[in-house]
């Protein structure tokens, strides 16, 4: 038998189907998607995409009415077989938007309190340290930020050790500043503990900073895939480096075009020629890349 390169890596496969109802009616949330382990995929599209209701399906909290799940050699579901796999026996960490911590615990006790049976405490030592909760560990949520309760929730996610890693918008209530942070912390955990991440973003810059692949919803289906700086700038760029941010000022000049690029909290300005900025207005996301020393500007569609 022919040995194909699929079968020598570990998948996650879905494929399946899901009425989804909303105020503007019926929608088939309709799935057939290959996941590599071991990557960090991004979920990205318009709200009312299905991307939650996808991490739901695979959490094992909601049930399709029809198709599989899949993972490695494992079948997760299969309705054509009457296999679900209760929610608690998939190797699954959530993260949701909302922190869902206990109020009258302490940060230390919260995770503690996510420990499977007869497991030991030290993975909680070794994700307030990687985590940087040292501070916080003895206080209760309701004295922390926002920012030091999605790191507790993201520790106690991890607690048990999952091999998925799923992560619904978890930033999305943070400013830029705490937002670049959980970002690092975000990409430390994925590869010290050799996860499968995916996650839920509209953040373009953050999408191309964490993730190895995107896919791309809209109205329940998938419409595009692939690497995210590919899919952004409708075209490859192999460049020394890549940075995305907010175009805040066009000036020409002659047969040129100065474009000031807000990165971070840093303005960059950049030489476009006429057709390098004749689709580009204030307020467009954009990549800025080096390019032979040469500094490149793409518009992010």
């Amino acid at each position: 038998m022919e040995v194909t390169l699929k079968d020598l890596i570990i998948m996650i496969e879905l494929d399946f189907q899901k009425i989804l109802k909303s105020s503007s009616g019926e929608m088939i949330l309709d799935i057939k998607l290959d996941l590599e382990q071991r990557k960090l995929v991004t979920l990205y599209g318009k709200s009312g995409a299905g991307k939650t209701t996808l991490l739901l399906i695979l959490a094992g909290l909601l049930s399709p009415e029809k198709g599989i799940v899949k993972v490695g050699n494992e079948i997760w579901t299969d309705r054509a077989n009457n296999i679900q796999l209760a929610a608690q026996k998939r190797n699954v960490g959530f993260v949701f938007q909302e922190y869902a911590l206990f109020p009258n615990m302490t940060v230390r006790e919260n995770l503690v309190f996510a420990l499977g049976k007869g497991q030991s405490d030290k993975i909680v030592d070794h994700l307030v340290e990687i985590i940087d909760l040292g501070q916080l560990q003895d206080r209760n949520p309701g004295t922390l930020s926002g920012g030091q309760k999605q790191r507790v929730a993201l520790a106690r996610a991890l607690v048990k050790k999952p091999s998925i890693l799923l992560l619904d918008e978890p930033l999305s209530a943070l400013d830029h500043e705490m937002r670049t942070k959980l970002q690092s912390y975000i990409l430390e955990v994925h590869n010290e503990f050799k996860l499968t991440t995916i996650l839920i973003s509209h953040d373009v810059s953050e999408i191309i900073r964490l993730s190895d692949f995107l896919v791309e919803m809209d109205q329940g289906k998938i419409i595009r895939q692939g690497v995210p700086s590919e899919i952004f700038t409708n075209d490859r760029v192999n460049a020394k480096f890549q940075f995305t941010g907010e175009v805040i000022r066009m000036v020409k000049q002659d047969f040129i075009v100065i474009v000031t690029v807000l990165i971070g909290k840093n303005l960059v300005k950049v030489i476009a020629n006429d057709k390098e900025a004749e689709n580009l207005y204030v307020g467009d996301r954009v990549m800025i890349a080096s390019k032979a020393f040469n500094p490149i500007i793409h518009k992010i569609s």
